[in-house]
């Protein structure tokens, strides 16, 4: 029998755990179980109906083929018009690359970007993917160890300090995941500055950027355009499914963005593109802050309830939809505490081994997802598992 031989990059690709824990939960809901899920990151709301109108409307049409690879024209306009009304950012519409997801969009930034064994550097505790879009161009993903001292963000500092001279990139996120924290816009400019001097690519994720409390958002746009800014459909405007996405790219790497997008995608969802229009109504945004506002009700009443049961927070997180807790009093091993107490109490959470490797065992990451009286429910089970130990 001959042997399979997979590429060695699939041995520094890691699973999803949290994948594994979700399969878990729905064999246990699928027996009957009851399961209250804190732990994928998909808001629990359904795509606006307008969307969804919208999306039934192209199928009638016809619009059922490839578009162009960038995306079709409405799109990108629709938009760049959202940059200037929402921030007074001027965008042209040319640099604004429709992607399959967020995740798309990294596939061709670091496609287009990192040549085999440069570095990315980025935040650990960070998404766990986004190091495995840099291996799977055979780029080097070098996390940075980040706490509660910088917010569990990068700083100019911390990129300079470890900058080399295979570093080609710094990839942030504001707000973050698994932390919801955001990055001030005098830091994103210093940090800017360092990765300008070095002759660097400065890439923003702002998927979360919709979903921030308490205070006003600012895009990355806004401070030069050589910046790479991505965003997505799936968080603020409730769209996972449809698998949409975009790039604000600066204009130099076009060319090279749509010749990727042709080889690897061909094109976007024709119907999800033409739904996507109707993301930006103002009835639809009205659904969405309303939505938002729900987000941070959860946020309220989730952080005090957890602390009461014995978990620690260095701060309260600004954005996204997650609190990432410090579970260090309660166990030595969240990988095991998260299996355990799904099995023994129907609640799911992503344990911190997902995230990095910065203290994983003593970290949780809780989306607050689900509703209030849901959470509520979750939490006294939590409790009620704690005290059994």
């Amino acid at each position: 029998m001959i042997e399979k031989k997979i590429a060695r990059r699939m041995e520094r690709i890691v699973p999803f755990y949290v994948m594994d824990l979700l399969a878990r939960a729905k064999e246990l809901e699928a027996r009957g179980r009851s399961v209250i899920h804190m732990e994928v990151g998909e808001p629990d709301f359904t795509t606006p109906p307008q969307v969804i109108a919208a999306g039934k409307a192209a199928l009638d049409a016809g619009h059922t083929g490839y578009t162009a690879a960038s995306g079709i024209p409405e799109l990108r306009r629709v938009i760049s018009a959202h940059y200037q009304e929402r921030f007074g950012v001027s965008v042209d519409p040319r640099r604004i690359i429709v992607t399959p997801g967020a995740s798309g969009a990294l596939q061709l930034i670091m496609g287009i970007l990192i040549n085999p064994g440069e570095q990315v550097l980025m935040t650990d505790p960070g998404y766990p993917c986004n190091k495995n879009f840099v291996e799977f161009v055979s780029g080097q993903p070098l996390p940075l160890h980040v706490g509660p001292d910088t917010g569990y963000q990068l700083t100019a500092e911390l990129v300079e300090a470890a900058w080399t001279e295979s570093t080609r990139a710094v990839l942030l996120a504001t707000p973050s995941n698994p932390t919801g924290t955001l990055i001030s816009r005098e830091e994103m400019e210093r940090i800017h500055g360092v990765v300008k001097s070095r002759g660097g690519s400065l890439i923003v994720d702002e998927i979360y950027q919709g979903l921030i409390y308490g205070m006003d958002g600012y895009t990355a746009l806004a401070i030069a355009d050589d910046i790479f800014v991505l965003n997505s459909f799936s968080k603020y405007f409730g769209m996972t499914g449809w698998r949409l996405g975009w790039v604000v790219a600066p204009e130099e790497y076009l060319d090279s963005l749509d010749c990727l997008s042709q080889n690897i995608f061909l094109s976007c969802s024709a119907p999800s593109q033409y739904a996507a229009l109707q993301a930006f109504s103002p009835d639809c945004i009205e659904i969405l802050e309303q939505r938002r506002h729900a987000f941070q009700q959860r946020r309220d009443f989730l952080l005090p309830a957890l602390q009461d049961i014995g978990f620690e927070f260095a701060a309260v997180p600004q954005g996204a939809f997650y609190l990432y807790a410090n579970s260090s009093g309660l166990t030595d091993d969240s990988f095991r505490f998260a299996y355990d107490l799904l099995e023994a109490e129907g609640v799911a959470i992503t344990p911190g081994k997902d995230f990095g490797s910065n203290r994983p065992e003593q970290h949780i990451r809780f989306a607050y997802t689900n509703g209030i009286e849901n959470m509520a429910e979750g939490v006294r089970r939590i409790a009620r598992f704690i005290k059994s130990r």
